[in-house]
């Protein structure tokens, strides 16, 4: 077991490390270039159409309406990584690392747009009439046979890393934050969270995202609102957060409190390794479930999955970050989520961490079902449509065991797993690259 638990880390830092960062924010810039910048010159017009596409439209080219879509991707995004995730990148690299956090979800955008528009172009019907896509169809729709295997590799690394990272991880945060805050057992929160999550995802991606419409807009609002407080608390200290954000971003910064200390490189690492865990920008997720959407132009569908990030990254991390910066609380020696819990405590004695522990519930939540359907449309490629009920009952199952189990090896290997979900999708942007600016191109063209 010592030998399987080095092998995994070993791999872990390379799959994680510089040169995977370096692909996946290379790969966005390229993609952003390549795009003449659309992706930011468009935001305005991307969260008109998120408003527009409210309403479902016609069944025929999609089960769900494209806001669905957007929340059922943002559900498995705004997670536990907008709260742990951010304090960690500033424990380790320092204020730096939210300037590095937002440079990723800057050019992440170009990212996400050019996964959704392959995923909605090259997208297919199954046999029971549902439409599919993600990297695994734009792979072998658009780049043919010879590169299934690709497909398959997405597919294989992305059913796997899901019971991890998308199910087994996020209830095990959300049990001991309950039983912290709350002092509810462990064993509590994972039966609950079971029969609450299999009510949602038997009823499969209409059900999904039909909770998701209507939970992750409040939820996120609600956290934001929480947020804002703290920052108002601390009003006369946010001139000094974005100094201290935009200096260590390029020079070291020194120990100082329970602060150990961080390097540039750390900053850049931390910063967009944790960036990416977040918004998934590059993973290739969120394709899978804007092929569900109702839509008849992939560009549009495009240009409100590109959202995703921006909601995620820009403004939710900030957020967060923001509020742990302005309260000091990040020179205190804490990490994860205690240390976003002492920020909201700070300004809201008695309450704050309560709110951040509820906070971080739903968040968990949510992301149990976006990535039950982004596990469940990989299996459905490798397997195909009889593997649905089986994987829904699995996914139901492992619920309560995540609650109550010893997870560092199972976050480790999802973690890995879940990094190698970028190389085929990664690649499967590079080369069908043109097909996006094609079909950009003709978009603007029309319109």
């Amino acid at each position: 077991m010592e030998f399987l638990n080095n092998l995994v880390n070993s791999v872990n830092g390379l799959v994680w490390g510089p040169p995977m960062l370096v692909l996946i924010l290379g790969t966005g810039l390229f993609l952003m270039i390549f795009l003449k910048f659309m992706p930011l010159t468009r935001i305005p017009t991307g969260f008109a159409l998120m408003w527009r596409g409210r309403t479902k439209g016609d069944e025929a080219t999609g089960e769900i309406s494209p806001f669905q879509a957007l929340m059922t991707s943002l559900a498995a995004t705004v997670g536990t990584g907008n709260i742990a995730g951010v304090a960690t990148a500033i424990f380790l690299g320092g204020p730096g690392a939210l300037f590095w956090m937002w440079c990723t979800a800057l050019v992440g955008m170009a990212t996400k747009y050019c996964e959704v528009v392959l995923a909605v172009h090259y997208r297919e019907k199954d046999d029971r009439g549902e439409h599919v896509g993600g990297p695994m169809y734009a792979i072998k729709n658009g780049l043919g046979k010879k590169w299934i295997w690709l497909g398959t590799a997405f597919a294989i690394f992305g059913g796997l890393a899901g019971f991890g990272i998308g199910n087994m991880v996020q209830v095990n945060s959300m049990a001991h934050a309950l039983e912290t805050t709350f002092s509810v057992p462990l064993w509590a929160t994972g039966l609950i969270t079971m029969v609450i999550v299999g009510l949602v995802i038997l009823g499969g991606i209409r059900r999904i995202g039909v909770v998701a419409a209507s939970l992750v807009p409040f939820m996120c609002l609600a956290y934001l609102i929480a947020a804002a407080v703290v920052l108002v608390v601390n009003a006369s200290a946010i001139p000094a957060a974005f100094d201290l954000i935009f200096t260590h971003a390029f020079t070291p910064i020194a120990a100082t409190g329970g602060f150990a200390g961080a390097a540039v490189m750390a900053a850049i690492r931390f910063g967009v390794a944790r960036g990416i865990f977040s918004n998934e920008a590059g993973l290739g997720t969120a394709g899978i479930a804007q092929a569900a959407g109702t839509t008849t132009s992939s560009v549009r569908s495009g240009m409100i999955g590109m959202l995703g990030t921006f909601i995620d990254t820009i403004i939710v991390c900030s957020m967060t970050g923001l509020a742990i910066i302005c309260t000091g609380v990040w020179t205190s020696g804490e990490s994860g989520a205690a240390l976003s819990a002492a920020a909201f405590e700070s300004a809201m004695p008695g309450i704050g961490g309560i709110i951040l522990t509820i906070a971080l519930v739903v968040f968990a939540f949510t992301t149990i079902l976006g990535w039950s359907y982004f596990g469940e449309k990989c299996w459905e490629f490798l397997v195909g449509t009889r593997a649905i009920w089986p994987f829904r009952v699995i996914w139901v199952l492992a619920v309560p065991f995540g609650a109550i189990a010893q997870l560092d090896f199972a976050w480790l290997l999802a973690d890995t797993l879940n990094g190698l979900m970028a190389i085929p999708n990664l690649v499967s942007l590079l080369l069908l690259s043109p097909v996006v600016v094609k079909l950009t191109k003709e978009y603007f063209a029309r319109s």
